[in-house]
């Protein structure tokens, strides 16, 4: 989770739509797959990480982030989690890559870096922003140097020697309401300063997009067509 993203909320992020859903959605795209220790890169604030600690058989967590101004380690759900801002290899069976790739020029050099750091046939679990059209002031804001396709996402993680398992689109209920939205604001406020669009809502808004972002979760697996993330699954 962006550190930024992690101001804008403060402590109601578990709360908020869209990191529950994206939560549940990464159980969902793990399950059946075995796992121990994970390894977050990118990791921000933990929180994916400390969601599957607490949900999941994932017996310790390393989260990785050049951002942090100290290393520490800690507790989650009573297993060990540690917070550093690089490691040279980590014994972990799941690799974590949420919303990192599109902050970096070299993405196939950053997953080529991060598979070399962990045995042969962990998995990996990668998530970025879908759809170039839909770039806003948000990203600008978070910093994106790019937005992606399903199979564009695909590409850079075979180009990096990963064997691609699986990819869906995520929120893909949504993504109707968020393209428009999005395309509405670049038309009206094009020179808008750069600003996250991720923010607290009201209560009746918040329930009704959980709501259906949750309803699309039995059918996630098989969206190939369109969503405001893309997944991937791989191994190396």
């Amino acid at each position: 989770m962006d550190l930024k993203e992690q101001d804008a909320l403060g402590d109601r992020v578990a709360d908020h739509w869209y990191y529950r859903s994206k939560a549940k959605a990464v159980s969902r795209l793990l399950a059946g797959t075995e796992f121990s220790a994970v390894m977050d890169v990118g990791a921000g604030s933990g929180f994916f990480s400390r969601y599957l600690l607490a949900h999941s058989p994932a017996t310790e967590a390393w989260c990785v982030d050049t951002s942090y101004e100290r290393e520490f380690d800690g507790l989650e759900a009573g297993k060990p989690i540690h917070f550093r801002r690089s490691v040279d290899s980590v014994d972990a069976s799941l690799v974590l890559m949420m919303d990192v790739l599109e902050h970096v020029d070299d993405d196939v050099g950053l997953l080529r870096s991060y598979a070399g750091k962990v045995p042969n046939g962990c998995t990996f679990l990668v998530s970025v922003p879908a759809f170039q059209f839909l770039w806003s002031g948000h990203d600008v804001f978070l910093e994106h140097r790019r937005r992606y396709t399903l199979p564009g996402l695909e590409r850079v993680l075979a180009s990096a020697g990963l064997t691609v398992r699986h990819g869906a689109y995520c929120f893909g209920a949504v993504f109707p309401i968020a393209a428009a939205s999005r395309l509405l604001q670049r038309a009206l406020h094009n020179n808008a300063p750069a600003r996250s669009q991720l923010h607290l809502h009201h209560r009746f808004v918040n329930e009704m997009l959980s709501t259906l972002s949750n309803a699309e979760l039995p059918l996630m697996r098989h969206n190939r067509l369109a969503g405001l993330t893309a997944f991937c699954l791989a191994q190396t």
